[in-house]
């Protein structure tokens, strides 16, 4: 029997590595293009590695576009609205798990459809209504327009049902307010949550696209992926400067798969936290 555990043992092992090498290949093979040449792109068989690494062409595809500016913009604006999706988040979610006031039912209801709404649905009233408030092409309109997510209430709602109310009842007996009750028993039970949040949100609007197109029209205010789309279609480097396109791709993705690192391990700690108070 402890021989037939550890080939078990052995074999899922073996079956988790191989998921693994064959999720982080396309990153492997997305640097390695980037040191090629153009030739060496397009030979077959493809080799694994460049005869010789062109490391210069991360620099020249870093130069060849405004990319430190569309870094930035992506950043900025995914970072801005995840810290707003928090706040507003946790607070609708805190009303309608621990809270009593008339409609609340309804409320749930209309947030619950509101969630099977298409996103494209709302382009031309929400184009209209930034129109009208004067925050097109605008830092203001890139943010303010995504700063709810009916996706967030409910996943932050989900996890706050998990939270036993009698904890909430025991701070409000104590005389603590909403949010401090939030804020200091909620939030640091559900913190995996957040976490999980924070970074769905974060990759979201970092790699958003039509939206933040359809409302913008300064190239400085350009995110990541149109910025991209401007190097590899105006640029002329589409179908030309291979190297130079997977060089932008490969440091265009570089911020997301730090926040996933770091974002993971937070997350494996708060999953531990939780079960640990659960337990307690």
């Amino acid at each position: 029997m402890p021989y037939n555990r550890v080939f078990f043992k052995i074999l899922r092992h073996l079956l988790l590595a191989a998921a693994a090498i064959i999720m982080a290949f396309p990153f492997y093979w997305l640097v390695m293009s980037a040191l090629k040449t153009n030739d060496e792109i397009w030979q077959f068989p493809p080799a694994l590695w460049p005869d010789t690494p062109l490391w210069s062409n991360f620099v020249d595809a870093w130069q060849a576009a405004p990319f430190a500016q569309y870094l930035f913009n992506s950043i900025f604006v995914a970072g801005s609205i995840v810290v707003i999706q928090v706040i507003n988040s946790g607070m609708m979610a805190y009303a309608l798990t621990h809270m009593k006031f008339r409609l609340k039912g309804a409320m749930t209801m209309m947030i619950l459809i509101g969630y099977m709404v298409p996103a494209t649905a709302v382009y031309l009233p929400g184009y209209i209504i930034l129109g009208k408030l004067q925050l097109l092409d605008s830092y203001g309109g890139l943010i303010l327009s995504n700063c709810v997510s009916v996706f967030s209430i409910f996943l932050i709602r989900q996890a706050f049902l998990q939270v036993n109310h009698e904890l909430v009842e025991a701070g409000q007996i104590d005389g603590a307010s909403h949010m401090r009750i939030l804020w200091t028993i909620l939030v640091p039970l559900t913190r995996s949550s957040f976490a999980v949040l924070a970074l769905i949100t974060f990759i979201d609007q970092y790699n958003n696209y039509f939206w933040p197109m359809l409302i913008t029209r300064n190239p400085d205010l350009q995110l990541i992926s149109a910025g991209l789309r401007s190097f590899f279609v105006e640029g002329g480097a589409y179908g030309l400067k291979w190297p130079l396109i997977m060089a932008a791709s490969a440091f265009t993705i570089a911020p997301l798969l730090v926040l996933f690192l770091l974002t993971q391990k937070l997350i494996i700690q708060s999953v531990n936290l939780t079960a640990g108070s659960s337990k307690g």
